[in-house]
């Protein structure tokens, strides 16, 4: 899908003063980040390593795992891709509402495909298919599945795709990367965009077995990971404990934001696991009220009604500043009197 994600203000001439589209952290990329990569811009006259090596033997480390058990990409987007071409014409299920791109890469690639509602994955369902597609936490929901190694045990001949590319957004839950040893049916995609605010770098990696890996390289195309890209990467890896998000003062905003347009008459909020939550507009639909906004006062949200399972009513809200958030807050009022 090339167009109908969030994060899309590039597409309009208003100006916006507050992107609640994008799933990214608000707060900008660490301390110290620019200034490290200008350091290492001569690195860009050469051509960098083939396969980022030097960054996964890092992010090896730093998951206590060994490098052939990670590949780094550009992005999680190139790793959903990579898995959907390693396992083509495969029978596939996508566990709904997902990321549009499980679908659009695995149609690509000819794969078999059958979609299973996340309310459904509750009931642990035996499954018939060679691969799963879930992310957990869920995108667009923000919903977590705490039992996740459970439904992986009871079912040793599917292949999971765990997407956590917002594992870093919530307490409810925790990696399943120390379970890479346990279950050879378990691939991890992770994004290092999300929660360091640098998706324009494109940069993220999977975590599985050695054998899994390997067929994945086989397929890989070189230089995918730009040396800027790669140097973030390190950067992050090398001040980990130092430039993590403020996550609890996030989810606590998260709750006080939420809480507050739930009080509004013309709106129905959906729980979530993450700083990022569904609403559904009970006026219009959320193709109007994304107009509505940007028109109106300059703000962004991520209509969701193109994606399964949901409706034309709703749209997904990240957390920003208590200030941005305020300014959300009050437009949603107006627009109930409308």
């Amino acid at each position: 899908m090339l167009q109908g994600h969030g994060d899309d203000s590039y597409r309009y001439t208003n100006k916006i003063i507050a992107d609640f589209s994008t799933n990214v952290w608000y707060g900008g990329e660490p301390l110290g980040l620019k200034e490290y990569i200008f350091e290492q811009w001569a690195t860009i006259n050469r051509y960098p390593e083939v396969m980022a090596e030097s960054l996964g033997e890092l992010v090896a480390c730093h998951h206590e795992l060994n490098p052939e058990q990670i590949l780094i990409n550009s992005g999680t987007t190139e790793s959903i891709y990579l898995i959907a071409q390693a396992f083509s014409v495969k029978k596939t299920t996508i566990v709904t509402p997902a990321f549009a791109e499980y679908e659009d890469a695995c149609k690509l690639f000819q794969h078999d495909l059958t979609f299973l509602p996340w309310s459904e994955v509750q009931h642990f369902p035996v499954l018939s298919t060679d691969l799963i597609f879930i992310c957990n936490p869920n995108n667009p929901t923000g919903k977590a599945f705490s039992e996740l190694e459970k439904w992986i045990q009871q079912n040793p001949k599917t292949l999971f795709v765990v997407d956590e590319a917002f594992i870093d957004f919530t307490v409810q839950i925790n990696s399943l990367i120390p379970l890479i040893h346990i279950y050879p049916n378990l691939i991890l995609m992770h994004s290092l965009t999300k929660a360091y605010a640098i998706p324009g770098l494109r940069l993220g990696y999977i975590v599985a077995s050695e054998d899994l890996i390997s067929k994945l390289k086989s397929i890989k195309q070189p230089w995918t990971v730009n040396t800027i890209a790669m140097q973030a990467g390190k950067f992050i890896f090398k001040n980990y404990q130092q430039i993590q998000i403020p996550l609890q003062n996030l989810l606590a905003e998260k709750e006080r934001f939420a809480e507050t347009l739930s009080q509004n008459s013309a709106l129905k909020i959906h729980e979530s696991a993450t700083h990022f939550f569904l609403v559904e507009t009970l006026k219009d639909d959320a193709a109007k009220l994304k107009q509505f906004l940007i028109e109106k006062h300059g703000l962004l949200i991520r209509d969701a009604g193109n994606f399964r399972n949901l409706t034309k009513r709703h749209f997904r809200v990240a957390t920003l500043s208590p200030e941005k958030n305020q300014l959300l807050i009050e437009a949603m009022d107006e627009w109930r009197n409308y």
